[in-house]
């Protein structure tokens, strides 16, 4: 159910200069510039510096997604080219990473690129594996019977992809090989190639495959890299610690849809992507300390600092997923919880009158369409049951203790608008973000209308903007 909001995409517009895009990364990754807001702008410096505007002992949770080749090319014998771009694995192949351990064949669903140029009943391509062993013989070779060594030292791979079926656009597409060795994480290794954003319109180079990749990266899955991390090294991450900072790690996998405009004349026909997320059960414990320590001490507690707009959505979204869970008891036997894209401000929930909580939220559960129509006004106005974070992620960590889990694997759709009311971050680490983007709202709902003059002020003062550019970090208030 959608809320009752206005909120004119229009409005969150904003003319943004060729010049001002980063179509490279910066010669060192902490040297980005950095501009600090704390309700007004407080500093400008660099990432080397950013560990200054940290506040001491905060818990900073990066996402450590890793992104995949996710772009591959099929030259046909007519030396014309067929670009399939993989988005996600099928149903039957999740969760990611049972995709990226496929042995054999895996399935796709993927965007191709000159679809109607391919009448083939399948496209092929051939590629060489070097990895000697020890003794000299190759190791995958010892375990492949179909006799298609090409020398001691390598051996040759042959990869086929297959159309299934299309998808409204999209495609469902079969590959497949013939070496059970070989799992599809080194089949995209060698065959694809990272996928930059759309906007930048050049071939991937060497450079890219380093610097398009945070330096924490592990978990493969993204098809585009959780940007704000992007400015991290070791000497930051050392910096860090001496301020008694920890380090966190969840892992979202960022889709395509990261870079989908809003087409839509209102925020509310926009139809937000899910990307699938990660979080384990110590983390989560984690949160929950926290909670408690912020409930007992309000004027002393452990910030939570998001970098990136994805760690954001998906701290954000933990809190969500247990207040589905008190408001709707009967989900407790579901093992399938996720987040769609209004349950953030919605109270049509099944609800039980038990426990200590108010279950009558009908006054509260839409944002204020005048409010929401000035983003100044941007606090408490939104959908906000009188349940406790602790309350809701310890709620989520009772579900998850009681199916067994030891980590929570679902999706999220959590769209954050202006009028949102944050519920764990603190703060946020991120870059500049395209005009009229679900991104950029994300900007507009911390800190109101000052995002026109931060980001006025940063094109007036050559800050670089979008994925290889410089970045932000805001107080959550």
């Amino acid at each position: 159910m959608k809320p009752l909001i206005s909120l004119p995409i229009q409005d969150f517009d904003y003319l943004l200069p060729d010049q001002s895009i980063a179509y490279t990364p910066a010669t060192n990754r902490s040297d980005s510039k950095l501009l600090v807001w704390d309700k007004e702008i407080i500093a400008e410096s660099t990432y080397n510096h950013i560990a200054n505007f940290i506040p001491e002992k905060a818990a900073i949770f990066f996402n450590n997604s890793k992104v995949i080749a996710a772009r591959i090319h099929f030259q046909k014998a007519n030396n014309s080219t067929i670009e399939i771009f993989c988005l996600e694995p099928s149903a039957d192949y999740q969760p990611m990473s049972m995709a990226m351990q496929a042995t054999r064949k895996v399935e796709w669903i993927c965007l191709v690129g000159g679809a109607k140029k391919w009448k083939e009943d399948f496209l092929e391509k051939e590629f060489e594996i070097i990895t000697p062993s020890k003794n000299g013989k190759n190791k995958l070779a010892a375990n492949n019977n179909n006799d298609n060594n090409n020398n001691n030292n390598g051996v040759i791979i042959k990869v086929k992809a297959k159309k299934i079926k299309s998808l409204e656009g999209k495609f469902l597409i079969e590959f497949s090989w013939d070496n059970d060795a070989i799992i599809f994480s080194e089949i995209i290794e060698h065959i694809g190639s990272i996928p930059l954003p759309p906007y930048i319109q050049r071939a991937t180079t060497e450079e890219d495959k380093d610097r398009y990749q945070t330096t924490y990266a592990k978990e493969e899955g993204s098809v585009a890299a959780p940007t704000a991390g992007l400015h991290f090294n070791k000497a930051i991450f050392d910096a860090l610690a001496q301020k008694k900072c920890t380090t966190n790690f969840i892992s979202l996998h960022v889709g395509a849809g990261t870079f989908m405009p809003v087409k839509t004349d209102y925020i509310t026909d926009h139809e937000m992507h899910a990307e699938v997320f990660e979080i384990n059960i110590t983390t989560l414990t984690d949160l929950i300390a926290i909670a408690k320590q912020k409930e007992l001490n309000p004027t002393r507690y452990t910030p939570v600092i998001a970098v990136g707009t994805t760690t954001l959505r998906t701290l954000e979204s933990l809190y969500w997923l247990g207040v589905k869970l008190i408001l709707n008891p009967s989900l407790e036997e579901n093992k399938d919880l996720h987040l769609v894209q209004w349950d953030a401000y919605d109270s049509n929930y099944e609800t039980n009158n038990e426990g200590n909580y108010e279950t009558n939220y009908a006054s509260n559960n839409v944002l204020n369409s005048d409010s929401a129509n000035n983003t100044k006004n941007h606090t408490n106005s939104n959908f906000n049951p009188s349940i406790s974070v602790k309350d809701a992620l310890g709620t989520l960590l009772s579900w998850m203790q009681s199916h067994k889990m030891h980590s929570l694997v679902t999706s999220t759709q959590l769209m954050i608008v202006p009028g949102y009311n944050f519920k764990i971050a603190n703060g946020l680490v991120t870059n500049f973000h395209q005009p009229k983007s679900t991104l950029l709202l994300i900007i507009a709902a911390i800190t109101g209308d000052s995002w026109k003059t931060i980001y006025q002020h940063a094109i007036e003062n050559q800050y670089r903007f979008l994925s290889y550019g410089d970045g932000c970090y805001f107080t959550i208030q």
